[in-house]
């Protein structure tokens, strides 16, 4: 490297996007909202098109050592979905493309699209197209998904106030911990050199689902609009709790105030966090793909919010000037920092 480059790991996903994309400004009319958000937004009349895409690289997001290519088909196009319930949508579409290495058959990419065709067939979307190549190594799967949303019904990240109320769907920290169980028992496998070597799963099933087949939280949007909640910002926790919650505050131009003691953890990432020595609160903040809902509600909506069975109350936004902090079950306020999932680290 020159002297005079900069490695892309010290900019991060998000901050290399910014420099890659400043220059960059909307031309068109039908161009609503571009790069900034879950999905882009385009089109005329009331309704809107969403559309979000995703790249998945072998080594880097999935390792075939354990993840199954039907699940992995199934989560490919899942966690498109999640972009576009964050954005309060219907998905409707997706294309599916890959990168395909010599050491895949047929039957390996026959599978793959198993888990594909599973995952439509559960949304209701339909698979309109893609693209196939050959690849020097690994399998690379591109996913885009293309949903819509009325205009007014649209929710972005940038709409937080001050004194919302900050709320978070299901619970956070178990895809990272059954990420974690699966290396360690790929780990323990490659260790033992064993071709009858079992991994040992027992009691922990939860954390592995979570890991490898997500869900999109289509219930919550549905659960949203039945109580007549309306957002003022949401997006889906891919990257981490803490990571999402920098970016509504920096995008809305808002500080927040989230409680530890009301992040929801399921019973068996606090047992596996135990097992494993690890920061219970650090792997439910930073984890990353749980593809839950963050969003904020306006304050006058408290009593609807506290009726939802799909999500929780976890915070509140502030003022900018009094930036982001997590508040300990001690009432100390510690900075949120994204510490979250970076491919480029």
């Amino acid at each position: 490297m020159k002297p005079n480059e900069t490695e892309i790991s010290t900019l991060g996903e998000f901050g290399l996007i910014e420099k890659i994309t400043q220059n960059f400004n909307s031309r068109n009319d039908s161009t609503i909202r571009g790069i900034g958000d879950d999905c882009a937004v385009i089109g005329q009349g009331e309704l809107k098109t969403l559309i979000t895409t995703d790249l998945l690289l072998e080594g880097i997001h999935f390792d075939l050592r354990y993840v199954p290519l039907k699940h992995l088909g199934y989560k490919a196009v899942v966690v498109n979905l999640s972009d576009v319930y964050a954005m309060n949508g219907t998905p409707r579409q997706v294309t599916v493309s890959l990168g395909i290495s010599k050491r895949f058959t047929v039957e390996h990419i026959a599978e793959l699209y198993e888990g594909v065709h599973i995952a439509c067939e559960h949304y209701g979307v339909d698979l309109v197209g893609g693209d196939t190549s050959a690849s020097v190594t690994g399998l690379l799967i591109s996913v885009t998904a293309i949903g819509e949303a009325r205009e007014d019904k649209i929710v972005y990240r940038s709409g937080a106030k001050d004194t919302d109320l900050i709320c978070v769907s299901g619970d956070l920290g178990a895809a990272y911990m059954g990420l974690q169980l699966l290396e360690r028992e790929r780990q323990v496998s490659a260790e033992q050199q064993d071709a009858d070597f079992e991994p040992d799963f027992a009691g922990k099933e939860y954390l592995i689902e979570r890991q490898l087949k997500p869900e999109a939280r289509r219930d919550v949007i549905e659960e949203i609009a039945r109580l007549g909640i309306t957002p003022t910002a949401m997006m889906d926790v891919s990257d981490g709790l803490s990571s999402e919650l920098l970016h509504i505050a920096k995008q809305s131009k808002v500080g927040c105030r989230v409680y530890e003691d009301r992040i929801p953890i399921d019973y068996q990432t606090a047992l596996m966090a135990e097992e494993l020595n690890m920061n219970l609160v650090t792997a439910a903040m930073n984890g990353g793909e749980d593809y839950e809902l963050l969003f904020t509600v306006p304050l006058a909506q408290h009593e609807l919010v506290s009726q939802m069975k799909t999500a929780r109350l976890i915070g509140r936004v502030t003022k900018p000037e009094l930036g982001t902090c997590l508040v300990t079950r001690d009432d100390n306020e510690i900075p949120i920092r994204a510490q979250g999932w970076n491919a480029f680290e």
